[in-house]
This record gives C-alpha cells, structure tokens and sequence, in this order.
C-alpha cells in the first residue's frame, strides 16, 4: 500500500498529570517506554485516550516531542492534531511533521455540525501544508460527525490523506468500507470490542489503548489473525473482551489510568473536568485483571 506507514496494534499513552494539573513528563515517557517494549507496532499520543481536546497548544508540543525523543524512531508514530480550526489543525500537523512524527491523525471537530464540502476543505488545507501522511478519523460518539463512505472515499483523493480509523462500532460500516473503498484501502479499527470483527472484515491494524494494560493478549490477536488462526484468535480474543468493553464504557482515559495504577506502574492524576474512576468501579477493573492474570498464566 502506498504511503501506509502502520500495520499491527498501534497504541495509545494516556497523558499523565501532577497534583497540579501538570503534565508528568517524566511518567509520560516511561508509559511509552513500556508500549514499546512490549510490542506495539505503533504509538498514539494525543488520541481520545491522551485527553487532547483537553490540552493547550504548549502541553500539546510537550507530549509530541516526549514521544519523538522516547520511542527515538524504534516504531511509526501518529499525533492527534485534531482543532476546532483549520488554522490550529494545520498549526499542530506542521509542528508534528518537524518534530519527527511519522503521520497526523485528523478527526472533524466543531460546535457546528460541518458539511461534506467544509470537512473535504478542511482536510485538503492541512494536507496541502504538510508531507506525511494522515489519517481520517472517523468517531460521531466524540466528535459529533459521522462521515459517510462516499465522504471518505472524497478525503481519500487527497494525496496523502491514505488512512482512515473506522470508530463507530458497526462492524457492517467496516465491510461496507472495503466493499466500496475496494480491498487496498487501509482502514484500522478504533472500536475495542470489535477487535476480532474489524480483523475479519480486513481492518489493516488496531488503534487502541488497551496495550498499556494488556500488551501481550492484544499482540497476541493480531499474530493470530496474521497466521489465519482464526481459533486461535477467538481465543484470544474472548479473554480480553470483557477489559475492552470495560474500558470503553467507564472512559478511556479514567480506566486506563486506574488500571496502569492497579498493575503499578502508575497512571498520574488528571486534568479537570475529568475525576477518577468510583471505587467501585476501580475494584471491578481489578477483578477483571485478575482473571485475564489467571487466564494467560494458566494457558
């Protein structure tokens, strides 16, 4: 595929914060230490699971450039660029490309419901300033947009707009994505649960968070899924989708943080609005864990 920089699990760092709304660097980067190590085939940052929406443009450039310097080109990286303006999108995207990212990720966002016509602009204006590629992110849950296929299939035109992140939870969406977008599209899942799905209808990789919890059983998918062991795969699959639904439903980055903490490598606080997870909710994620624990050592 032409200009397809990522295949596999591409994970997502959440961004950790200080007791003063401070983001901890230092934490950030041993976070993305750890997706490395344990075998992601791409890193995320600024994605819903990174609170992005939620950060100004100087904690914006700290995150980008502590990725660049941490995973130091080991893996492709993608940055969340996503503004409410064009202007600040293409601001992020340029500043992204100089920092070393490897491609933009791009979702519509805007207090107004956008035309087709102003989303295609929208998007050919950030392209035509900078020279990797992006990826089209498609998420009405967040961002309020729902682009329909004929609107992808639009952005695809654009020269190096080549990816697009599939997050509406349809599975059918997904087949009607290569049936109509044809079989060298490069669509990546963004829906935890529907993983095994979205492999199956041919999704290229997996954008998710749930690598900084359970690396080993997301890799361990994708590996089957490569080998055609589709047994396999269902076993695998089966004994990470109670977590993903878990994640999705009580909010990526609460979950995630509670959990890094549960397994202790440690999460970092949050920035307001945003509260932790209810301890209740906390000792739900632990039983989770546990069981995938007994699972994976048993097996």
């Amino acid at each position: 595929m032409n200009n397809v920089p990522f295949k596999g699990v591409i994970a997502y760092p959440i961004t950790p914060f200080d007791n003063n709304e401070q983001i901890d660097i230092a934490l950030f980067k041993k976070q993305v230490e750890r997706l490395v190590t344990t075998g992601a085939h791409g890193i995320a940052p600024l994605g819903s699971t990174g609170v992005m929406p939620y950060l100004n443009d100087t904690e914006k450039e700290a995150v980008t450039e502590a990725t660049m310097q941490q995973v130091a080109g080991r893996v492709p990286t993608l940055v969340g660029v996503s503004n409410l303006t064009t202007e600040r999108t293409v601001y992020h995207a340029k500043f992204a490309e100089k920092a070393g990212a490897t491609a933009v990720m791009i979702i519509p966002m805007s207090y107004w419901k956008l035309t087709d016509d102003e989303i295609v602009k929208h998007y050919d204006a950030v392209a035509s300033k900078i020279s990797i590629p992006i990826m089209a992110y498609n998420n009405p849950a967040t961002g309020g947009v729902d682009m329909s296929p004929a609107l992808l299939k639009r952005l695809l035109e654009i020269p190096n707009v080549t990816m697009i992140k599939e997050s509406t939870g349809d599975i059918q969406r997904m087949h009607y994505l290569r049936k109509e977008l044809g079989e060298e599209v490069a669509f990546f899942n963004g829906s935890n649960p529907l993983a095994l799905a979205a492999f199956s209808a041919g999704a290229r990789g997996w954008c998710t968070a749930a690598p900084n919890l359970i690396p080993e059983l997301n890799i361990a998918l994708y590996d089957a899924i490569q080998e055609n062991d589709l047994e396999k795969a269902r076993t695998v699959f089966y004994k990470q989708v109670d977590l993903l639904k878990f994640i999705v439903a009580k909010g990526l980055p609460r979950s995630i943080k509670a959990g890094l903490d549960l397994l202790g490598i440690g999460g970092g606080g949050f920035k307001s609005p945003i509260q932790p997870l209810s301890q209740n909710e906390i000792a739900e994620l632990d039983s989770i864990l546990s069981t995938i624990e007994n699972q994976v050592y048993q097996s």
